[in-house]
């Protein structure tokens, strides 16, 4: 336990040492193990370099660009930089494209729904139409902004089902969204379609690429067959794209474009009615720092271009190299075509996939499990980026052991206790209470990082509203103060 706020001061080198030994505790962030959350390059120098960009304008506050224009260049040059990796600039078919930095791919499609939302005032009972593999983030913008979520069913290629999106615009829908690529799966969908089924009927559409946007111009200038995404698409409104991720930035940058100002105007928050200040915020946040700007702007400065094709070659290569191991390897099978940077893979002949991923774990191997979805079975996601090129080999070696040793694990047997209780929880009979006699009866106590496979194998039987009920009510006994 560390007390943030001790009687006496504390030594700087003996406060470093503390936060230090916290981070021991943490999964890997570099070395090419670790499959989700965090993006690695394996490029020597630039954890240093981004740090040292961070500090230089840590105290830098993004609510005033005019008493802080340093933070306006570099906003304005990474915007710059995406606009034009998407499609758009002089001589483009979007040469209007402006866009705005926002702390994360949640907050770009939160302002992304506000700007649809708020272009329309006349429609009391706003619409969203999402196919149902685009990230929750869109239902997080339709909860907070109070806009009706349409979920249509993707096709048996994982893809939004054009024509389905199509039919479930209504003249309440104030936006239209789509995946390039979708996170679960890692494939494109087909963007040109719903582009233009949306502009037929004069609504927005948007273009998350949040996770891929920054890598997949660059695996197709290698060769990849992948389809149209970009302002390059007649009916492409607007398009988000995390520079955090396959840009390889510190934590927590993403880029909001859209096709024109008219379209971003909306976006924006202004407020005068008060005796101080008056309010204009382009994003949610109004205080920002620099820090995370200024560590993208030297990260994409220092990589350059063809620092960026040379990652996603090796990225490429190292999805080939975990895509042949899956292939090979008798008890799991890819579920979704490797056509981005996503390995995504399910299990066979009753290997237990939770059992697996904790098997993984245990060598080392840090992936993402995914829960059954409506007829989806569950699976195993792994994104994969250029820090695995150095560790793609020694993964496939590890896959055959891992099932190997699940299937002498045998499946997870849940007590039937347990089983016959969760049977009959409700969300709304989901309390503290609860939820502590959960943990201890799943053998958690504070152990966190430990075997997840029979929490998963729970959470995996219980319909969505009960998972969210009981995920949210664990991370709730997670944090809590520690007196």
């Amino acid at each position: 336990m560390i007390e943030a706020l001790p009687s006496t001061g504390v030594p700087a080198g003996q406060v470093l040492a503390e936060l230090q030994e916290l981070r021991t505790a943490d999964l890997p962030t570099h070395g090419g193990r670790l499959f989700a959350y965090v993006y690695d390059p394996d490029v020597d120098g630039l954890d240093e370099l981004a740090r040292a960009a961070y500090a230089i304008s840590a105290h830098v506050n993004g609510l005033d660009p005019t008493a802080f224009p340093s933070l306006l260049a570099m906003e304005n040059a990474l915007v710059t930089s995406a606009a034009r990796l998407l499609g758009a600039g002089p001589g483009t078919t979007a040469p209007d494209v402006v866009g705005s930095v926002t702390s994360g791919g949640t907050e770009s499609l939160i302002l992304a729904v506000k700007a649809a939302r708020d272009a329309h005032p006349e429609i009391t009972e706003p619409r969203l139409v999402v196919p149902s593999t685009a990230h929750a983030a869109f239902a997080k913008a339709a909860h907070y902004l109070r806009v009706a979520l349409d979920v249509v069913p993707v096709g048996p290629d994982l893809r939004a089902d054009s024509v389905a999106m199509a039919a479930a615009i209504r003249p309440e829908t104030v936006l239209v969204a789509a995946s390039a690529p979708s996170y679960a799966h890692g494939v494109v969908d087909p963007i040109t379609a719903i582009a233009a089924a949306a502009a037929e009927r004069g609504v927005r559409f948007h273009v998350d690429a949040c996770f891929g946007g920054w890598v997949l111009p660059y695996l197709r200038r290698l060769g990849a067959e992948l389809p149209e995404f970009d302002f390059g698409v007649p009916g492409v409104t607007s398009i988000s794209v995390d520079l955090h991720k396959y840009a390889y930035a510190p934590k927590g940058v993403s880029v909001l474009l859209h096709r024109d100002a008219g379209l971003r105007m909306p976006q924006f928050f202004a407020y005068a009615d008060w005796p101080g200040y008056t309010m204009v915020n382009p994003v949610i946040s109004s205080t920002r720092s620099g820090g995370p700007i200024a560590a993208a702007v030297a990260t994409l400065r220092h990589l350059g271009d063809d620092g960026y094709l040379r990652l996603a070659g090796k990225t490429r290569d190292a999805v080939g190299v975990l895509a042949d191991a899956v292939e090979a390897t008798d008890g799991v099978r890819l579920f979704a075509p490797p056509e981005t940077t996503v390995v995504c893979l399910t299990t066979t002949d009753g290997v237990d996939l939770f059992v697996l991923a904790d098997e993984l774990a245990a060598r080392g191997w840090h992936t993402q499990p995914q829960l059954a979805y409506a007829e989806l079975p569950a699976t195993i996601h792994l994104t994969v980026t250029a820090a695995v090129g150095a560790t793609a080999a020694e993964f496939a070696k590890d896959l055959a052991a891992a099932v190997s040793a699940t299937r002498d694990r045998g499946p997870i047997d849940l007590p039937p206790a347990l089983l016959e209780a969760a049977g009959a929880l409700t969300p709304a009979m989901v309390t503290p209470e609860l939820i502590e006699g959960l943990a201890a009866g799943l053998g958690l106590g504070d152990n966190i990082a430990g075997s997840m496979a029979s929490v998963n194998s729970l959470l995996n039987i219980a319909p969505a509203p009960l998972r969210e009920a009981l995920l949210a009510g664990f991370l709730s006994l997670l944090q809590r103060p520690t007196w």
